[in-house]
């Protein structure tokens, strides 16, 4: 069963993830890229994976009516990664949050899928304001956030001792 389409751009589908995509976030979670830029999530087995989705994304859906969705290459309906705005309790404003498998970077799909769920977000749910964070040093996703607009604001702390780079985003 796949998940409600979101969004669809030139060369991706954005779509509602379900628990039937918990082999692919067990891998996307596990990347060391994730778990150096992202963090470690503890996520080990297909099970851990089935309840991030069902705690994370589909609690969203539920609580809000947008969090992370499965980007989808249209083309191969191979999954590259997430992306959509997410409202964490400690950020005054959602935030935009993206990441793909290292195989996919440096094609232009992480600005393509930001920028479309950005404009969703805008259009559809009336969100104004849009904020990004970064681990400290993460040039790449810095350069997508600035192509999309978004300034540098400042440092805050994302949880006790994790700095990380707020970023904003007014229409």
């Amino acid at each position: 069963m796949s998940g409600a389409q979101v969004v669809t751009t030139e060369r991706l589908v954005l779509r509602h993830l379900t628990e039937d995509d918990a082999p692919f976030i067990l891998t996307l979670l596990n990347e060391p890229s994730w778990l150096k830029y992202i963090g470690d999530r503890g996520v080990r087995d297909l099970d851990g994976a089935s309840g991030y989705l069902r705690d994370g994304p589909l609690a969203s859906y539920a609580r809000h009516g947008h969090g992370l969705d499965l980007v989808v290459e249209k083309a191969s309906g191979a999954p590259l990664g997430i992306c959509g705005l997410l409202k964490r309790d400690h950020l005054p404003a959602p935030d935009l949050g993206f990441a793909l498998r290292p195989a996919h970077w440096s094609q232009g799909f992480a600005r393509e899928a930001a920028a479309a769920a950005l404009a969703h977000g805008r259009a559809a749910l009336g969100i104004g304001r849009v904020l990004a964070i970064t681990s400290l040093d993460n040039p790449p996703s810095i350069r997508v956030l600035e192509k999309l607009g978004f300034r540098f604001e400042r440092i805050v702390e994302h949880t006790p001792g994790d700095p990380v780079r707020l970023f904003v985003n007014d229409p």
